[in-house]
């Protein structure tokens, strides 16, 4: 937030006022420094609080009993080997870290410490035995009234105080997974060391053998369920191959897939393989045959294919054609008659003829071939559909024989598998091995965990500084009253017209500080007197005449005191009448040592004494007093008459300046009546003491009872106490004005005002 500067101008006291402060009003602080302040404010009581804490805690943890922690490591094997593998029987062990933390949960499961406590029977020590527990006060007080049934005792047996023991247990029990490896740790607490190390090896050892004993139970289990599926299973294999050989001595079948299928095939096959080859001989036969039937009758069936062919029709064709050659021969040389041409052409004629007889013995034979074929190849095919029968029937067997071996073959495998897992089962219960085993065993602690004396009482003692600091920044926050020069313009907003400082207990008294200006002129009291004098001076500078009022919020701020001091300095340079106008309680009689039942302002008012009568002079001093004088019974309807108007117009011709002190504005209206005729009005804050908001409220109703407000003056501020805790800032001590510091006097301007010099004030006094 950003601070602004802001002048403030009073036309009618021809001053100028100098504020920071941010756009809303606020003080611009730091907080921080603010929050240090406080706490060195009151630090010896922080202190002294936090050590008491720290005490009271202490002589508590110094009562307790010592608490003893035992602890036991324990490794669990997820990834042990096995002698023999029945995982599709039961699961199998895992070695992710699912498995692990379900061990660690098993450990603390209350079957484990259940059966801890059973073994150790710890209900026979006094720690664990409920049947040391007392009723309680209320219990036996509601049994005494009548209320209740009377307290009876209760029978306990092992598991109820086993039952008893297991809260307790369970609370003083803790199981930590070391992180990254396959490592526990069992803990266990107790106020004996002995019994912590024994709870804590005994659980370890539990839960090892409850393992074995579940696993143990599990693989009977499951070697039971496999015997009575074994007896079945053997029932069923038994009637599948009984079934199997009645069908085959009923189908009469030996070895279907040996000696009768193998038989049957093998004579399709030869079968199949003859009738093709009889195929084709009939087709070339076939050929034949069409080719000599389709040749018309005296054509040359020499020239036919199947004719020319056959080697004998050809050597009959090279015996002609050599008769020829020779026919031919022997007709170049010889005659038609000639024996050798004769002999020649009937070894022509011969050779023809025996073509011929070839031919048609070929031809012949053809017929026959084709004809044979033909039988031939219808009877292979009556042989390979008989075969084709046989083999069909054979497969129908077959498939009805293919079931059944099925079915037993699946029976005999089932039986087969079981039988070797429950053989498993039996030998890996009798080698069943421990999944966790004990690495570290506990021993007896010699030193308690609880309570940590040294770190409870350290804890303690930062608690109660930490509260009694808060405190502190508590009782600041609440404290609603005025402190500082900075509260009186922050939170009063009204300009500061000096700071009195707190009076040592020998100025304390009402006669020696109401005389302090003349008795210790250069105190640091009368230095802050003069600081009002000149503020005064300057609010008007130009008026010959002023008539002051002086009044606070509630009695017992000063105002009597600052109102003495302020007039006998002001009688200095000025003539100057100090009026007590506080009629209920009057003061200033009392404090300059006037007699009593001296005249004053009341027999003025009233016409009981004279002007000469009722005003007194102080030794020592030229001031003049009117004292209250008789006290009347309604001060305020002598205040609120037409006389004590005049008398105030009629004494403010006689003097320069006129102080009145009249009663505080929180407690009646007097000040209100007078502060609408006086010139202007001082108001008088106690420091420390007075709530803001009170002071803030008398200022408002003096404002509106068209009073003009001067400024304040903050009463008996201790300077040492609030620069030290209020960052209140003072120059007295570098200027040699006591120990004390003080915002204010030499080098202070207020709101404008030039620093004082008394010698000079004397002589405008002497020239006026």
């Amino acid at each position: 937030m950003q601070a602004v500067a802001e002048a403030v101008i009073d036309p009618s006291q021809k001053t100028k006022q100098i504020f920071l402060h941010d756009p809303d009003d606020h003080e611009v602080k730091l907080d921080l420094v603010e929050y240090w302040r406080s706490i060195t404010k009151r630090k010896w009581a922080i202190i002294f609080f936090g050590l008491l804490v720290a005490l009271l805690v202490g002589v508590i943890v110094f009562a307790m009993t010592p608490v003893y922690r035992a602890t036991t490591t324990v490794l669990i094997e997820s990834n042990k080997s096995k002698v023999l593998s029945i995982e599709d029987v039961y699961s199998g062990i895992s070695s992710n870290r699912e498995y692990f933390q379900t061990q660690v949960e098993i450990i603390k499961s209350r079957e484990v410490t259940m059966k801890t406590i059973i073994a150790l029977k710890l209900w026979e020590n006094p720690e664990f035995d409920p049947r040391l527990k007392k009723a309680s006060k209320i219990q036996e007080l509601i049994a005494a009234t009548g209320f209740a049934d009377e307290i009876v005792p209760k029978e306990w047996t092992e598991a109820a105080l086993a039952e008893s023991a297991y809260t307790k247990f369970s609370k003083q029990l803790s199981i930590e997974p070391v992180r990254l490896s396959q490592l526990a740790k069992i803990s266990f607490e107790s106020t004996s060391p002995e019994l912590a190390a024994s709870v804590a090896n005994t659980l370890a050892n539990t839960y090892i053998e409850n393992d074995l004993e579940a696993r143990y139970k599990m693989t009977k289990q499951a070697s039971t369920w496999l015997q009575d599926r074994l007896s079945s299973l053997k029932g069923k294999l038994d009637d599948s191959e009984r079934g199997l050989q009645g069908y085959r001595e009923k189908a009469g079948i030996i070895d279907l897939k040996g000696a009768s299928q193998a038989g049957a095939g093998k004579q399709i096959e030869e079968v199949t393989q003859r009738l093709i080859e009889t195929k084709l001989r009939r087709a070339e036969a076939e050929n034949a045959f069409n080719q000599i039937k389709n040749a018309g009758k005296g054509e040359d069936l020499s020239s036919l294919p199947a004719v020319v062919r056959n080697t004998t029709v050809a050597d009959a064709k090279k015996q002609e054609a050599e008769a020829e050659r020779k026919l031919s021969e022997v007709s170049q040389r010889y005659g038609y008659e000639h024996p050798r041409y004769v002999a020649a052409e009937a070894e022509v004629k011969a050779a023809k003829e025996n073509v011929r007889r070839q031919v048609d013995t070929v031809v012949s034979s053809v017929t026959r071939e084709y004809e044979v074929a033909r039988g031939t190849e219808r009877a292979l095919e009556g042989t390979l559909s008989v075969a084709k029968g046989a083999v069909q029937g054979l497969n129908r067997k077959e498939f009805q024989l293919g079931i059944l071996e099925r079915e037993a073959d699946s029976n005999r495998q089932m039986y087969e598998m079981f039988m070797k897992r429950a053989k498993e089962t039996n030998v890996s219960g009798d080698l069943q091995s421990a999944i966790a085993r004990v690495v570290d065993l506990a021993v007896q602690p010699h030193t308690p965990v609880k309570p940590q004396k040294v770190q409870i009482i350290s804890i303690a003692l930062v608690l109660g500084l930490f509260l009694g600091m808060l405190t502190s920044l508590l009782l600041d926050r609440l404290d609603n009253t005025v402190k500082t020069t900075e509260d009186v313009e922050g939170k009063l907003k009204q300009p500061l017209l000096t700071t009195l400082p707190l009076l040592s207990k020998t100025e304390i008294n009402r006669t020696s500080s109401a005389r302090l200006f003349l008795d210790n002129p250069t105190s640091l009291y009368s230095e802050a007197i003069r600081t009002a004098r000149t503020g005064v001076l300057l609010s008007a500078i130009d008026a010959p005449k002023r008539m002051l009022l002086v009044t606070s919020s509630l009695p017992g701020e000063g105002k009597t005191t600052f109102s003495i001091n302020l007039a006998i300095a002001h009688s200095q340079t000025k003539r100057t009448l100090l009026i007590d106008a506080d009629m209920r309680r009057p003061a200033i009689s009392k404090g300059l040592g006037l007699p009593p039942g001296a005249k004053g302002l009341s027999n003025l008012v009233s016409g009981t004494g004279t002007l000469a009568e009722c005003i007194h002079t102080i030794e020592g001093s030229h001031l003049s007093i009117l004292p209250a004088g008789t006290i009347p019974p309604n001060p305020l309807e002598l205040l609120l008459s037409q006389k004590f108007k005049e008398a105030l117009q009629q004494l403010s011709g006689y003097f320069d300046i006129v102080i009145i002190d009249s009663p505080p504005v929180e407690l009646v209206s007097d000040a209100l009546v007078i502060g609408g005729m006086t010139t202007g009005v001082l108001y008088v804050v106690k420091a420390m003491e007075t709530p803001y908001q009170l002071s803030r409220k008398g200022l408002q109703r003096l404002r509106r009872a068209n009073a003009q407000i001067l400024g304040v003056v903050l009463n008996q501020l201790d300077f040492a106490k609030a620069e030290k805790y209020y960052g209140e800032y003072s120059g007295y001590s570098k200027y040699g004005y006591g120990k004390k510091g003080y915002q204010g006097g030499y080098g202070q301007q207020p709101y404008g005002s030039q620093p004082e010099a008394a010698p000079e004030l004397a002589v405008v006094a002497k020239a006026a």
